[in-house]
């Protein structure tokens, strides 16, 4: 059994329970409410999709966790954990495979979304080249929240103290970069250089820069790395 197998059967899973329709569905409606409703965007009179991009980083923390605290939580609550490791199965296709399902959820909301770039396009002129940018942008940062939130599920039974410790630490990720400012020169450079929420800056304004790519690749990484160890040091004890 691949990891790719692990994703399918997570995702099927997911979408035969009303809570993936639910997230999918806030996601897009938390975003349409900000940009066209909370944000001055009909005062404004631009064609932009800026307001969706500043906003979105943020719903994303709440977003990430949920679609992740049930991936690995789940299994080891009802025992499927010890099924799972009868099977054909190495710990790393099983922890990819459920990150991987996750990613597709992911996907899935932000797909959700795009009513709001077209009305945008239909209210005026949108360039599309700074959008689609920030929609690869957007879902590499979310890939980046998805494995903190499995790497919080591999930690626990309870889904609820899953979605707990993944929004810790999304959010955490998140507010650092806004935090630099207030440290020493070296202190801040550092912070700034992991902080996502500064780092998806140039995505919001349709820029793919490497460097940023690169960061949440790594903290995407690291986390289903410490992830696969949790599971395994588990199943030693």
């Amino acid at each position: 059994m691949s990891a790719l197998a692990v994703a399918a059967r997570e995702v099927r899973g997911a979408l035969n329970q009303p809570l993936a329709f639910l997230l999918v569905g806030a996601f897009a409606a938390l975003t349409a409410a900000y940009v066209f409703g909370l944000h001055p965007f009909f005062v404004e009179g631009r064609a932009t999709l800026r307001p969706f991009f500043e906003f979105a980083p943020f719903v994303s923390t709440l977003l990430a966790p949920a679609l992740a605290m049930r991936s690995l939580a789940e299994e080891q609550r009802t025992g499927q954990l010890d099924l799972l490791r009868s099977w054909p199965l190495s710990t790393a296709a099983l922890v990819v495979g459920k990150f991987v399902g996750a990613l597709g959820l992911a996907a899935l909301a932000l797909a959700a979304t795009l009513p709001i770039p077209l009305t945008v396009a239909a209210l005026g002129p949108l360039d599309w080249g700074p959008v689609l940018g920030g929609y690869v942008g957007l879902l590499a940062l979310i890939g980046a929240y998805l494995a903190l939130g499995v790497l919080a599920s591999a930690l626990t039974s309870s889904q609820v103290v899953a979605y707990v410790v993944g929004f810790g630490l999304c959010f955490g990720f998140y507010l650092v970069g806004r935090a630099h400012p207030l440290l020493p020169a070296p202190l801040g450079g550092w912070v700034a250089a992991i902080g996502f929420e500064a780092r998806f800056t140039s995505a919001a304004r349709g820029v793919l820069d490497t460097r940023d790519l690169t960061v949440f690749v790594g903290v995407a990484v690291a986390a289903i790395g410490l992830a696969i160890e949790a599971v395994d040091a588990r199943r030693w004890r």
